[in-house]
């Protein structure tokens, strides 16, 4: 199972971090050992100052797949989750200044918060458009459309199988609106697609 991530998919989030668009999917992986399921809290690691939330959508794969074709793309997911792509914004900003990988920032245990439902893309009101939402202690801190992203579903299926063979089971977070910020101990994360909780998360 492998969780692909893609950086930079909202035009406001790159904004607000200072960064440029990308030309094609920016993507980033991390390991199994990064899922943080069925609502467990999340421990606040030692080797950061500065923790992130940010909120995504996750496709679950579904067929296995290479080199997807567009016209193929969507056969490749049926159900949508809600994601935390937890960030350590402080060892990220070194590394990008160093131009060293990101995984230490990104890719750490527990930091692909995941929700234990999925939705079964049939039953969403409009899939070119889906609004999900996080909040921070009762506090809406980020809303998204995916009709806002930069780059579709179907763009991130068929870019990413050119690089990666997509198996049954993999995870895509398909980048985060704008709204990112820091947590603190004590800080509760909820989640939602369409107005459903999907996952909520205590910092601990």
């Amino acid at each position: 199972m492998k969780i692909i991530c893609v950086g930079r998919n909202y035009v406001a989030h790159a904004a607000e971090l200072g960064n440029e668009v990308p030309d094609s999917p920016m993507l980033f992986m991390k390991p199994h050992s990064a899922i943080l399921t069925a609502n467990k809290p999340l421990y606040y690691p030692d080797f950061t100052n500065d923790l992130n939330y940010e909120a995504e959508l996750v496709l679950k794969i579904c067929k296995n797949g290479r080199s997807i074709q567009p016209e193929f793309a969507d056969s490749y997911y049926q159900e949508i989750g809600f994601g935390i792509d937890f960030t350590a914004r402080d060892l990220q900003q070194r590394c990008k200044e160093k131009g060293h990988p990101w995984e230490i920032a990104k890719a750490w245990d527990n930091s692909a918060g995941l929700s234990k439902e999925f939705i079964d893309k049939s039953t969403l009101p409009n899939l070119e458009s889906i609004h999900f939402a996080m909040s921070l202690n009762g506090k809406v801190v980020q809303q998204g459309d995916s009709a806002l992203m930069i780059y579709s579903f179907n763009d991130i299926i068929c870019y990413t199988s050119r690089f990666f063979k997509l198996q049954v089971g993999d995870y895509i977070y398909t980048g985060t609106p704008a709204g990112v910020g820091p947590v603190k101990k004590g800080d509760i994360l909820i989640g939602s697609i369409e107005g459903r909780q999907m996952l909520t998360c205590e910092i601990k």
